[in-house]
């Protein structure tokens, strides 16, 4: 009989009846069964600035991918490095086309995104798809894992599929988007499509960082204009009414009608381009090669009367504004007053000592005091 050995924190009068025990290890036998579990395990090289930056514009997926991580890490010890791969390969970004995909749940945008991508494939093109997934509020990890819904797409070579958690992020869009985006023109990709966590009034913040917006839609999911906040629609330059197949097609069609009909009386989304609505079929692999001429067609306009370059100006101010104001409300929170403060103030308010009007104020005055 082997021996057992409680843990140290094992109640001290404990009998046989205290259910945990800490058991020897299994012993080598003859068999290979366990053989692997002797192995030291081999952590990864640190690579330097160098490395990575190399491994990028070489299109090296292993650290392609751990770049991507890096870049996504909210440790402070990686930011310097980040933002250094990132000003790195700058003179090597700007060149790919910039798709958002979004639309309402169950309207099939994964299978479409995968259809897509293989035409795109087909076409000779190289495409990454940033596949923002909703957060798990516990682990805050990604709960619908995209890539395993693009099966196919992700055998490509000339794919690459990342799924990413929104962590919370209003607008559907992982915090790190921007950067992802640049390291996946480094690396040579022709198309980067950035499909979003879902419809809504904050999906617009995804606009701010492509060049066309895509919503797709399905017919039949009830009252087609109510069924959908105007503010989506208002930045789409296109709309695509998805699963026109089968006894559906006619519907589609229908709906597709109702929304160009509701589109004349709207503002256009980008200057020179009116927005349409169409159809297709993710499924039967109908209608892709229509919406990607629709793309092409925007890109020619847009860039012959400036628009395209424009947006892309326009989209590094707001970028720049959003990580001054990151950036500003971390250092905010971080200050060790307003950390020493915020705890009595808190409880203050919720006892009803304090209306929090008056708190921000306390607050705002201990900050301003800890620097001076």
């Amino acid at each position: 009989m082997k021996k057992t050995i409680k843990p140290e924190w094992t109640p001290t009068n404990a009998g046989e009846e205290f259910a945990t025990t800490v058991s020897p290890g299994i012993e080598k036998t003859d068999s290979h069964s366990f053989n692997r579990s002797h192995r030291p395990i081999k952590k990864a090289k640190k690579l330097s600035t160098e490395d990575y930056v190399e491994g990028i514009l070489n299109n090296n997926r292993t650290v392609f991918s751990r770049a991507i991580t890096l870049v996504e890490s909210n440790s402070a010890q990686h930011l310097e490095q980040a933002q250094e791969i990132i000003r790195q390969i700058l003179a090597h970004t700007g060149k790919s086309i910039r798709i958002g995909i979004t639309g309402v749940p169950g309207a099939g945008k994964s299978t479409f995104i995968e259809t897509f991508g293989l035409y795109l494939i087909s076409l000779g093109l190289k495409v990454a798809v940033l596949a923002i997934d909703p957060s798990s509020t516990i682990s805050k990890g990604s709960i619908l894992g995209d890539k395993t819904r693009m099966e196919d797409l992700s055998k490509s070579e000339n794919a690459f599929i990342r799924p990413s958690p929104s962590s919370g992020t209003l607008g559907g869009v992982n915090r790190k988007t921007r950067e992802t985006i640049l390291l996946c023109e480094a690396a040579g990709f022709d198309v980067i499509l950035v499909e979003t966590v879902g419809v809504g009034q904050s999906e617009i913040s995804v606009r701010s960082m492509v060049d066309f917006f895509l919503l797709i839609l399905i017919s039949g999911a009830g009252d087609e204009l109510q069924g959908i906040k105007k503010g989506v629609i208002e930045i789409a330059d296109a709309i695509l009414i998805n699963k026109a197949d089968g006894d559906n097609i006619i519907r589609a069609k229908a709906a597709a009608a109702e929304y160009n009909m509701a589109l004349h009386y709207l503002a256009e989304s980008t200057m020179g381009w009116k927005t349409h609505a169409f159809t297709c079929s993710a499924k039967e692999k109908t209608g892709i090669d229509n919406i990607w001429s629709v793309i092409n067609k925007f890109e020619e306009i847009t860039k012959n009367n400036g628009v395209f370059d424009d947006r892309r100006q326009g989209q590094l101010i707001e970028w720049l504004n959003y990580m001054l104001e990151e950036h500003i409300i971390n250092e905010f929170f971080n200050n060790k007053a307003v950390k020493d403060s915020l705890p009595q103030i808190t409880k203050d308010i919720l006892k009803g000592k304090l209306p929090p009007t008056a708190a921000v104020n306390l607050v705002l005055d201990a900050y301003n005091k800890s620097r001076y």
